[in-house]
């Protein structure tokens, strides 16, 4: 039960930004335009399930319009609530703008438990939903783009799309109604592991700088860097793995709903997501200490904490006993406003949600563009850029065969550098080139201003600004 001192998701949401306009010269009726969420519609509608008819709510929320069209994911939890899908959206319209996606902050969800419902079932839910939301524009190409959001996945975003097109069939840029689907639905390749990969990339860069490492007594890089990470869901474990595998870093801890895992020397990932995939969770999982309550794990020692999966996970109850010096929060919300300020006070530093789990809207952004495009990313290009490449190789080859075994080119070098860049890599680039641009504008401010002590504050006056300047475009 949540502590009665304890703000909600939505209250913490305001709570930070109020402590961000507080140190901006914003007009009072552009604040309240910008903080204010623009429209929100609640619909009930009816499936035939099972011999009777099953009636089920649903929201869709526009937080703001400075950008069409507005991008933000549609969750199907039992969780879902109007404060949380509109605490969500204003995060989508800070998220955007702080990556510089040219969109506005959106947000849906269905109250429903899918672990209830066949996939025949799902479907039938899905389409009643994403019916009631087309016919309204509340999904459509150039004015509202759902994504997948917990509870949600390219199954969900197919099914999705296919509605629209049924329901406009002369729509050539029907596809890009939703991201997140297949590759074969018209998805991009990357996009599942987006959200999880951005989360690597944060991290990447945050090690890259012996300023920032220092705030949080940190040295080195990321290799042997001791990982928590709460919730292995697409999320977690796509961050864990590559953390793990590409990295160096070490997981030691993995929390799930139903317990924890522990081994001081590093769990296999791969392992524990394959064990939760046949048995539904973590428990009995041989290779490692097992504890029915995953949550004191949060509190354990380690360098880097991942929250992965709901908001409020560490609150007024947990805080200060938290250990770790790093917090990225791969989730929305994962710390609350009250939560915040204890961690702040304590040193630690945070990596804030609205630019550590950014992956996927910005993956989503290279997704709505290639749909609009109607061509994979790579296609036009990539063959003449391995015949550039061949022209080096043959010049180096002739200069190999002079040098007589004196000098050779690396064993592996022929093959890597002849390789064009592919839909995946290019993806990875961008998404990698966005985390980077949208780090340093943070890092200035944090470092730049004396009345910012925190990365969470900063990311909220750089979008904040951007938000801002978009609406005195428009003549507000």
């Amino acid at each position: 039960m949540r502590n009665v001192n304890e703000p909600s998701f939505r209250e913490s949401v305001d709570l930070m930004f109020s402590r961000a306009v507080a140190l901006m010269d914003l007009p009072p009726g552009l604040e309240e335009k910008i903080r204010v969420c623009n429209a929100t519609y609640t619909v009930r509608f009816g499936v035939r399930l099972r011999g009777e008819i099953k009636t089920f709510t649903g929201y869709r929320s526009v937080h703001s319009e400075h950008m069409e069209p507005v991008k933000g994911g549609i969750r199907f939890s039992m969780g879902v609530n109007q404060d949380e899908v509109e605490a969500l959206a204003a995060l989508m319209t800070y998220k955007c703008a702080l990556v510089e996606a040219p969109f506005g902050g959106s947000k849906g969800g269905l109250c429903i438990d899918p672990r209830q419902y066949d996939e025949h079932e799902m479907e039938l839910i899905t389409r009643r939903f994403a019916y009631e939301l087309i016919k309204r524009d509340l999904i459509h190409p150039s004015q509202n783009v759902p994504a997948p959001d917990m509870g949600t996945g390219e199954r969900e975003m197919a099914w999705i799309a296919d509605q629209y097109a049924r329901m406009n069939t002369t729509d050539i840029n029907s596809r890009a109604c939703v991201t997140g689907k297949p590759l074969n639905a018209g998805g991009i390749a990357g996009r599942v592991e987006a959200t999880g990969r951005g989360v690597q990339y944060a991290l990447q860069e945050f090690f890259r700088d012996p300023t920032d490492m220092k705030q949080a007594g940190l040295t080195g890089s990321l290799d042997g860097k001791r990982v928590i990470v709460q919730g292995l869901g697409n999320v977690g474990y796509h961050a864990a793995k590559f953390l793990s595998e590409e990295d160096g870093a070490k997981v030691i801890g993995i929390i799930e709903y139903d317990g924890g895992l522990y081994d001081a020397n590093g769990l296999d990932v791969e392992a524990v997501r394959q064990w939760i995939g046949q048995h539904g969770g973590v428990t009995g999982y041989p290779d490692a200490t097992y504890s029915k309550d995953g949550s004191p794990l949060l509190e354990a020692e380690c360098d880097i904490l991942v929250p992965a999966a709901l908001e409020g996970v560490i609150n007024l109850s947990n805080a200060a006993r938290i250990q770790a010096p790093l917090i990225i929060e791969a989730a929305n919300g994962p710390v609350t406003a009250g939560a915040d300020e204890i961690l702040r006070d304590k040193g630690t530093v945070i990596i804030p949600d609205m630019y550590a789990n950014a992956g996927g809207v910005t993956v989503s952004y290279f997704e709505w563009v290639k749909n609009l495009s109607h061509i994979r990313f790579g296609r036009m290009q990539r063959r003449q850029e391995e015949a550039r490449h061949q022209l080096v190789i043959n010049e180096l080859q002739q200069l190999e065969n002079v040098m007589e075994g004196q000098w050779k080119m690396s064993p592996d070098f022929r093959q890597k550098y002849l390789r064009g860049a592919g839909e995946l890599e290019l993806v990875r680039s961008g998404l990698d080139d966005t985390m980077r641009i949208a780090y340093q504008s943070m890092r200035e401010v944090w470092h730049s201003r004396d009345d910012v002590t925190d990365l969470r504050t900063a990311a909220y006056l750089v979008s904040i600004g951007k938000v801002a300047a978009s609406y005195r475009a428009k003549g507000l």
